[in-house]
């Protein structure tokens, strides 16, 4: 799902299954990985700064207040990293820039896709970390519908991707 360095085909969704199954294509299309990945888990990140940011106001503790906006500004800055990335792919254009700023740093090192795992790791310690916290229960009805939205695009795509997976090994007989 990272951003390839030449010759990483399968990176780019070019390997021999993508090129001729157009739904493998789609799949791992930057546009449908930031859709249903890398967008929902900005809104989930988002949300948990904000909310920090409210709890942190209602109790004046400033280490959360200071942190619940230092999550917000990240999530701001990788949704911007994902709507650019979908926007050169409807385009055309290759992008010279990751899913997120914890792949770009990741980029540096040379190892795009392993901090994007960390990313997505960290992802789901905000979504466990809302939900063990009871701070979902915080949201707002507008907020509340954001979460309901990204979690459906996020699971709901995830269980198309493996689906489509399983259909095809089946139908060539690898599973």
């Amino acid at each position: 799902m990272a951003h390839g360095e030449p010759g990483e085909e399968e990176e780019r969704g070019q390997n021999s299954a993508t090129r001729s199954d157009p739904l493998a294509k789609l799949f791992a299309r930057p546009v449908f990985l930031a859709l249903t990945i890398g967008i929902p888990f900005c809104t989930f990140k988002l949300l948990f700064g904000a909310t920090a940011v409210r709890v942190a106001s209602q109790t004046s503790n400033g280490v959360l207040f200071g942190a619940g906006l230092a999550i917000a500004a990240w999530a701001l800055a990788d949704l911007a990293m994902n709507v650019g990335r979908a926007l050169l792919d409807i385009l055309h254009r290759e992008a010279r820039f990751e899913y997120c700023t914890i792949a770009q740093i990741g980029a540096f090192f040379g190892v795009p896709s392993v901090f994007l795992a960390i990313d997505t790791l960290i992802s789901f310690l905000v979504i466990c970390t809302m939900l063990w916290s009871g701070w979902i229960a915080l949201l707002s009805p507008w907020q509340a519908s954001l979460w309901y939205a990204a979690t459906t695009l996020n699971l709901v795509s995830l269980s198309l991707v493996l689906l489509h997976e399983e259909v095809r090994q089946a139908r060539s007989g690898i599973g």
